[in-house]
């Protein structure tokens, strides 16, 4: 992917001097090590943030080296500022504070918020803080428009269940449907709904997805146009239901399904690859708009196991909702050196102000988008992502990009109000002496 001049040159320059760790994997049977327990939704082993929201407990060193999952919580969130959103980089876990984590660059515009895609990124992604354990979660948002661009609203557990809204930039009258059960990407499972009343881009719509313990909806403006039956969802040979059953953040995305980086399966599925010089983008970058965003919090099903309120953890790798234990146990991470299983490393570096000296991957890289066309239908080992883990992240767009130059077709005038940039993956990987710079370094880029 090509990267920004800028962004490359100030990341050689804070790192020049300081060696960095290869990234290590985890797979079928090869959970991963000890000193990088934490296992991200790419595959690739880690702490700090690998260890918060998305941690895959199931290739993890233990199920306790993720952080257990802060329970649902209900409410209309209106998305005018950035106030309740932070980045990748710097939330440690605190869900009380903060609702949204953020990678890429969100902008304020005309009280509303735009996920923004710039030549040499992945896109933005906006995550919920919070999980959902079944309940109806709303949307009201327009897309980003152009070959290779997807715009996405989904739900996804740390396990991949996945229930999708995936809108592809060339086709702006319909939305595209799916549901996915631990990252088994079966294509098939996949229905087109037409959009009325304007199309995707145009003009603002509701999307919900009404998630219950025996039935799924989808739903536009009202409207439901999609169900879907536990009951019809039986798997023989795994002996499971293959229906999504696991606590899920709420994403939206926008990514580069276009990239020529990107499997041919994808690319064609999104229509083909990327302009990045495209009359749709507006000052240097794609953008789709997000107004507000409702949750609605279910009951638990029905014999869950229920010793407390406050989070979601696994008891088992199974990883199915028999496995899911409500507890009173919450972490937040004292740096991001700590893990599920240490959460204070690092607290006494960094109340003295001292510099570790280890060299650890502390962020991890990519971006969420839907699941990653490889065929028509195509089946995941576990342990393999379900998503698009596209490499990459560059600079962000400018502030004076973001408040100033053409108007836009979606939403009115704003800048940045500060969520921060996310690190690159290469980023993700530093020695706590290159920290601090890295962290000013990105400052920088953000402004």
């Amino acid at each position: 992917m090509v990267r920004r001049a800028l962004a490359a040159a100030l990341a050689a320059a804070a790192f020049s001097a300081t060696a960095l760790a290869a990234g290590v994997k985890s797979g079928p049977g090869n959970p991963c090590p000890k000193d990088t327990p934490c296992a991200s939704q790419y595959g690739d082993c880690g702490v700090g943030a690998f260890c918060l929201g998305g941690c895959d407990p199931l290739f993890s060193h233990q199920l306790n080296s993720c952080v257990p999952n802060p329970t649902c919580k209900a409410g209309q969130y209106k998305l005018k500022t950035l106030d309740d959103v932070k980045s990748i980089d710097t939330y440690l876990g605190d869900a009380s504070t903060i609702n949204w984590q953020s990678q890429g660059k969100p902008v304020v515009y005309n009280d509303a918020l735009l996920l923004t895609m710039a030549e040499g990124t992945v896109g933005t992604l906006l995550a919920s803080t919070h999980y959902v354990w079944y309940g109806k979660i709303c949307a009201k948002m327009t897309t980003s428009q152009g070959k290779g661009v997807v715009t996405a609203f989904i739900m996804m557990s740390d396990v991949r269940d996945e229930i999708d809204f995936e809108f592809v930039g060339v086709d702006i009258n319909h939305a595209q449907t799916n549901y996915y059960s631990q990252g088994v990407t079966v294509y098939t499972h996949g229905e087109n709904l037409t959009v009325s009343n304007g199309n995707t881009v145009e003009k603002v719509h509701e999307y919900c997805i009404d998630w219950k313990p025996d039935t799924l909806t989808w739903a536009i403006d009202g409207n439901t146009m999609r169900t879907l039956k536990r009951s019809d969802t039986w798997n023989g040979t795994a002996n499971r239901f293959d229906y999504p059953q696991t606590p899920s953040r709420v994403m939206l995305s926008l990514w580069p399904a276009g990239l020529p980086s990107n499997e041919k399966g994808t690319i064609d599925w999104a229509g083909g690859q990327i302009d990045w010089n495209s009359a749709y983008m507006q000052n240097g970058y794609y953008y789709a708009m997000v107004q507000e965003v409702t949750v609605q919090c279910y009951d638990p099903p029905s014999g869950a196991n229920i010793q407390g309120d406050k989070s979601y953890i696994y008891t088992d790798k199974a990883g199915t909702n028999n496995t899911v234990k409500i507890t009173d146990d919450l972490i937040v991470l004292s740096s991001f050196y700590a893990t599920g299983e240490n959460p204070k490393e690092g607290a006494s570096s960094v109340s003295s102000g001292a510099k570790p000296t280890k060299s650890i991957d502390t962020v991890p890289g990519g971006l969420t988008g839907g699941g990653n066309r490889g065929g028509e239908e195509s089946s995941v080992p576990a342990g393999a992502s379900a998503t698009a883990a596209v490499s990459g992240g560059g600079a962000q767009p400018s502030a004076s990009a973001a408040a100033g130059g053409q108007g836009f077709n979606q939403g009115g005038g704003g800048g940045n109000q500060g969520a921060g940039s996310s690190l690159e993956p290469g980023l993700g990987k530093m020695s706590g002496s290159a920290f601090a710079v890295v962290l000013a370094v990105l400052g920088l880029i953000a402004l």
